[in-house]
């Protein structure tokens, strides 16, 4: 794209940005309706969209749901998804910053303000978000609004209104689309359960975990026979910091929630107990708990944390990892509380030469429903499609292999219909990072809850020095 037709985009982004600011009502849907045109106008005027789409991403999910999915995409390699592939005559590229200490966020916040004036085939097209940072990118210029790619209303009207919340800015502008919905359910280890509850029925366990008092009375009853509760700490903590009745932040001043506090003291005591651990997520102590013999009783997660994260699936293709899942032994029930961990939403970057391409692969992948349901069928995610997945429910060819044939998908309908975003706020993730690290040493006993609440702003205020506490 040239630069007269960069400053006709940029210039469109920047007139409805103001208008929002500083005018109401027609006004401002007019400026929006104005910047919403320029996207495939600045294309059009160059003859045509560009020759490579950029994905900026962090890790291979969206890659491979592409590769598997995507109607008309040609992988170039089927056992790296991120090498890339073909969309028609456009070349797609991923280029993947991983999350770890923050690196993927400040890869987009050097990229997407100068995204406009990047060279064309170095242009991001695709950015992917998260839930606990989505705020950061949707309430500022560098998404563009779905409609402006001409997606409307009707065409995700079977999509779960959370997800749409989640990455609609201060305007009411939709700047993204997710694939996906992630409520979470508690997944259990089949054997303990029947070893110490006497069933490992779905209902059954669940009177075991009912409520936060019950959760720690079976946590006894497991210890008793060499057993823990969860493999770490951090396992319930998304279940306690999505039901909080105030955000982190309230007018500029970091806020622990009553909630929060709940699950220090639930988790001091377990640890102290010797009925969870202090690992961190995601580490090679974490992960023991996966396999199939191992002494761990239940995690907490959404459908990908049992297909992405927990070992291999057996699907007559991977080979037996000796992690539970493979071996089809684990169950989901409720649990304590309804909550939701993570997401991927897909958004267009501002300054995009490929607006078609990406309104294609945005719908393709957010409101085709035979698409949506293979990906469940294939991955057993929890897709975006409300009136699919319900349908689903019932019909036990969607059953998951991990959980032994139990098809969970009405728990996380249910799950996902309960689900709240009213406390969300764009530091949620350093908030929640920093605020697990300075507990651990609470929990390990290294600092008293005073001492690591300290250490806990600290580390915020130096992430976002305009917070106070």
């Amino acid at each position: 794209m040239k630069k007269k037709a960069i400053s006709i985009l940029m210039a469109g982004i920047i007139a409805a940005s103001l208008a929002a600011c500083g005018s109401g009502g027609a006004a401002s849907s007019t400026a929006k309706e104005d910047a919403g045109a320029t996207a495939k106008e600045a294309v059009a005027e160059e003859g045509g969209e560009g020759k490579v789409l950029n994905i900026q991403c962090w890790n291979d999910e969206f890659a491979r749901r592409m590769s598997d999915h995507m109607p008309g995409y040609v992988a170039a390699d089927k056992a790296d998804a991120t090498k890339g592939g073909k969309l028609g005559d456009i070349e797609v590229r991923f280029a993947v910053t991983p999350s770890t200490d923050n690196a993927y966020q400040n890869n987009l916040d050097a990229l997407l303000p100068e995204n406009a004036d990047a060279a064309a085939d170095e242009k991001v097209d695709i950015f992917l978000v998260e839930a606990d940072y989505a705020l950061k990118y949707v309430n500022t210029p560098v998404a563009l609004p779905v409609s402006d790619l001409g997606i409307t209303e009707e065409e995700l009207a079977n999509q779960y209104q959370y997800t749409k919340s989640i990455v609609t800015d201060e305007e009411g502008n939709l700047k993204g689309l997710s694939w996906q919905g992630c409520p979470g359910v508690l997944i259990y280890n089949r054997d303990i359960a029947k070893e110490v509850l006497g069933s490992d029925d779905p209902d059954e366990v669940q009177k075991a975990v009912a409520d936060w008092d019950t959760f720690k009375q079976t946590a006894d009853k497991l210890k008793e026979k060499g057993y823990k509760m969860t493999s770490t700490t951090n396992d319930t903590y998304r279940v306690f910091s999505n039901n909080v009745s105030t955000p982190w932040v309230v007018d500029g001043k970091i806020n622990v929630d009553e909630n929060i506090k709940k699950w220090v003291d639930m988790s001091k005591e377990m640890v102290d107990a010797n009925q969870t651990g202090t690992a961190d997520l995601w580490s090679e102590d974490w992960s023991k708990g996966f396999a199939k013999d191992a002494d761990v009783f239940c995690y907490f997660g959404p459908a990908w944390l049992i297909n992405f994260s927990m070992g291999a699936v057996d699907d007559g293709v991977n080979e037996d990892d000796g992690s539970r899942t493979f071996a089809g032994g684990w169950g989901a029930t409720v649990g304590p509380q309804s909550f939701y961990w993570g997401g991927t939403w897909i958004c267009a970057a501002a300054g995009t030469d490929n607006p078609t391409a990406v309104a294609d692969i945005m719908r393709q992948m957010t409101t085709n429903e035979e698409v949506l349901k293979d990906i469940v069928k294939v991955d057993n995610d929890f897709v975006n499609n409300k009136p699919a997945m319900e349908a689903a429910a019932t019909d036990d060819s969607f059953a998951f292999k991990p959980l032994g044939g139990q098809n969970p998908l009405g728990m996380f309908c249910e799950g996902a219909d309960k689900i709240d975003l009213s406390n969300l706020s764009e530091y949620d993730q350093g908030c929640n990072e920093s605020f697990q690290l300075a507990m651990k040493e609470y929990f390990e006993g290294n600092a008293s809850y005073d001492d690591a609440l300290q250490a806990f702003y600290k580390s915020v205020t130096e992430k976002y020095p305009e917070l106070s506490y």
